[in-house]
This record gives C-alpha cells, structure tokens and sequence, in this order.
C-alpha cells in the first residue's frame, strides 16, 4: 500500500467507527491513536510522546498559551453552567410556561426553534449549545422528536453563522481572505459577495423553515406533557429569567467585540473593527459576564445559594463530555495534519481538476474534507489560499466563486460529519444521538455552483437551486409525511 493511502487509513477507521458504533468519542479516540501510531512509525514510546506533544499544543505551543483554544473552552464551561442553572433554577420552565400561553400548535413550537436559532447568531458551537438546552422543555410539551429538533438547531447555527461577517466566523474568515495578494476587493467584500453565492447555507436556511411550518421529514409522537398540562394552558410564567439573560449574552458578544477590535485601529471603520476584534476573549467574556446576570436573578428570585453552586457543579459535569469530544477533534487535526491528509487531497485537486468543473469540484473536495476532518474552520484554513491560487491560475474571473464553494462545500461536510463538533454539540444539547441527527442532513447545491462554473446568469442559477431545494422538500413531504396530514396540520 502507497503511502498516501496508508496516511488516509486512520481518518477511514475514524469515520466507520464512528457511523457504525456510533460512540464519537471511541471512534476519535481510536483515529488520534491509530494516526500516532503511524507517525512513530509503531514505535510504542515515540507514539506516547507524539500524543502527550500534541494534548500539550492545545493549550500551550510554542512558548505561548493558545488562547483561541482556552477561551472557547472556558465560554463552554460557562454556557454549560448558565443553561443548567436556567434549567435547574426554574427559568427554562418558566420561559416554557410562557411560551406555552402564547404557542398553541406543534407547528409554532417548530417555528420557536428556528427564530431563536436565528437570534442567537453569534457563535455556531453556543448556538447549538443555547437553542438545544433551552428548546428540549418546549420539544417535549409539543412532541418534537429529538431528531428533529437536533435538526432545526443545527440548521440554523453554522448556516447562518457562515453568511454574517459579524458573528464569530465573520473575522476568521475575512482574515483568511485577506491574505490573498490578488484579491480584486476588500476582505469585507468578498465575505458579502461569497455569502450571497453560498447556496448550501442560504438554502438550508430556507429549507428548515419549510420543514418547521410543514413538519416534514420527521415523525411525530404525542407527548405526555401536552395532555398533562391541559389544566395550566393559563400559567403566565415568567420570560425574564431566561431573557434577560439571554439578551445579556447577545449584547455583549456584540458590544465586547466591536470594543476589542475598536482597541486596534484608530478609524471608524467597522469591518477593521470585525477583522481585528478577539472573538475568544469577547465570547469568554460575554458568557462570564450572562452567567453571573443569570445567578443575580435566580438568586434574587429566591433560589438558595448552595442550590446555585450544585448547578454550577452539575453544569460542569453536564458539558464535560461536549468538551472532551471538542478536544479529541483538536487533536485529530492535529494529527490529521501531521499526516498531509487534508494537503494531499488539495494536491489531487490541483492536478486533476478541469477548469469546467473547477467550482463544483471545489465544492465537493471541500466537503469531502470537512466531512472526513470534522472541521469546517480548519478546511477553510488550508482551501480558502489554496482554492485562491488554482482559481487564478486556471480562471481569474471564478476566484470568488470558488471561495463560495469552498465556505458551503466546508459548511456541508462539517454539517454531514459525525465527528464535527457542531453536530455532536447540536446532537448532545437536543437529546439525541450524534448518529441519528448525521443522517438528517442533505446536499442540494452542487448543481447551482456547476451553473455558476458555465457562467449561466445568476437569476437563472438561483431558480435552479431554489428548485433543487423545493424538489427536495417535496420529495421528503411524500416519503415521510404525506400531504393529507399536512393539510390537517393546516
């Protein structure tokens, strides 16, 4: 066996493990140790050095603390915390009474999901965590299988994080942009003008809201809870233990990240402020500074302050396993990395792409690679230069096409990804199986990026994928929730 094959082998036996016995965190573990052990070449002390090295990196490498790693795990101890002390302390019942006086319908409880994915968009992995914990209360009442709300979470997360350069993709991206000597725009512009061709991300959005009105693609069951509480339908309840806090969270990732980067420039232009701001810390920050609103008003409202620190412990415990799946995924790109997989694949590319197949192809290698990396950031990382330079060597006038593939062709392998933080998060937060919610997710945009490739004119390219998305829908309305119940929903 050649030796690239051999390199792929680990990240193979990841994959399978992980669809088949469906344990993510076996199936990880597996991959980082079976992919070390190839770098030793078998040798069994070199292979607990290189692991140790790599565990090492993630926090402190080359004479510095990482601090994007630090910050992101410090903001999910602080979210775990803050969603179990809203759940535990009353305020996601609360907020669900609330709700449950004003939404009526399984239908409007779907449609719940999607708002408050949209709302809180400043961060994919906080937004699965956040609409996750705070939506499966109101899942349950309404007989939202786990499935489905694991769906209507994940759809709405990196999708939309990926089309707004102010959340927490927006300056990564913009700063990898950047770094193209040739671009013909500013960064800010080319992340707007890549988003509007994202088509996989734009028509998810889309498609989800469809699937929350109609109910399609997912069986529902009927809930103990909604006969059980017939007889409250006139509890009031209180939003705003969970809003403001919520609120408090939002605004401040906002208001820190615009202050972090307005600390670096000395203009007034914000899309400086976004490209220079320090999304980790503000985030870190920002969920500090909700979680201590959140034991403020909880303990005001008459919670007991040995309750608050069981919550705080408990939230800990609950996020620990999250955690550890989010640190063997660093760890597996890691090692991924070590072993030239990702850069291989962009060497195939480059040798074996037609210039009329460049941005669909683009697209898929870069699902491909986000699928088999679980990492939609670290495929933007390498493609995004690299599908830069083939597109100008080959077509000039597809660079920013191709940037668009490679954002949505990264977004759908990362959605599709079993070993994806994102997804397992969304999974995890919705009480579901990381497996069972894998295999919801559908490509449909692969036909509008070929069109694009032949240069066809944009409003007839959107018509096509628009029909693409609706086929699809349709397709899952007929082989999953026929339309006679659809009108009786209606």
């Amino acid at each position: 066996m050649s030796p690239s094959l051999l390199a792929i082998l680990p990240l193979l036996l990841t994959l399978t493990l992980a669809l088949f016995l469906r344990r993510t965190l076996v199936a990880l573990g597996v991959g980082i140790v079976s992919g070390a052990l190839l770098i030793a070449q078998f040798d069994p002390l070199q292979t607990g050095r290189y692991l140790l090295d790599i565990g090492v990196k993630q926090f402190y490498a080359q004479g510095a603390w990482q601090a994007w790693h630090l910050n992101v795990l410090l903001a999910m101890l602080l979210l775990g915390s803050m969603t179990q002390l809203l759940a535990r302390g009353g305020a996601v019942g609360q907020f669900g009474d609330w709700l449950y006086s004003r939404i009526r319908t399984e239908r409007q409880a779907r449609l719940g999901v999607v708002f408050l994915g949209w709302l809180v968009f400043i961060d994919g992995i906080f937004s699965c965590l956040a609409v996750g914990h705070v939506c499966q209360p109101l899942s349950q009442r309404y007989g939202i299988r786990h499935e489905q709300l694991a769906y209507l979470v994940d759809s709405n997360a990196s999708p939309l994080c990926a089309l707004l350069p102010f959340s927490s993709w927006g300056p990564y991206v913009m700063a990898l942009i950047a770094g193209i000597s040739f671009l013909p725009v500013s960064p800010l512009e080319a992340f707007i003008d890549v988003a509007l061709f994202n088509f996989y991300a734009i028509v998810t959005l889309g498609l989800s809201v469809l699937v929350a009105w109609y109910g399609v693609g997912f069986r529902s069951f009927v809930a103990a809870t909604v006969v059980e509480s017939s007889s409250t339908v006139e509890t009031k309840g209180n939003p705003w233990l969970l809003a403001i806090p919520m609120l408090t969270l939002l605004l401040a990732s906002v208001g820190l990240t615009l202050w972090s980067g307005a600390q670096q420039v000395s203009s007034w232009d914000v899309s400086l402020w976004l490209a220079k701001a320090d999304i980790g810390a503000s985030m870190r920050d920002a969920c500090l500074l909700a979680t201590l609103v959140t034991l403020i008003m909880l303990g005001l409202s008459g919670r007991r302050l040995t309750a608050l620190v069981g919550d705080l412990s408990h939230g800990v415990r609950m996020i620990a396993f999250a955690i550890a799946i989010l640190l063997c995924t660093w760890m597996i790109g890691a090692v991924i990395q070590d072993l030239g997989v990702a850069k291989l694949l962009a060497a195939w590319a480059k040798s074996y792409l037609s210039p009329h197949l460049l941005v669909a192809g683009m697209f898929l290698l870069c699902a491909i690679m986000a699928f088999a990396t679980g990492s939609s950031w670290g495929t933007f990382a390498i493609m995004i230069p690299i599908g830069a330079e083939i597109a100008h060597n080959l077509d000039p006038h597809l660079l920013l096409s191709v940037l668009s593939a490679v954002m949505a062709g990264s977004v759908f392998g990362d959605h599709c990804s079993p070993i994806s933080d994102t997804s397992v998060l969304s999974a995890t937060s919705s009480g579901c199986a990381p497996h069972d919610h894998v295999v919801t997710q559908l490509p449909f945009a692969l036909i509008g990026f070929q069109l694009v490739n032949l240069e066809v004119a944009t409003p007839l390219v959107w018509l096509a994928v628009v029909s693409c998305g609706l086929g699809l829908f349709a397709l899952m309305a007929r082989f999953y929730s026929p339309w006679p119940k659809l009108a009786a929903q209606t």
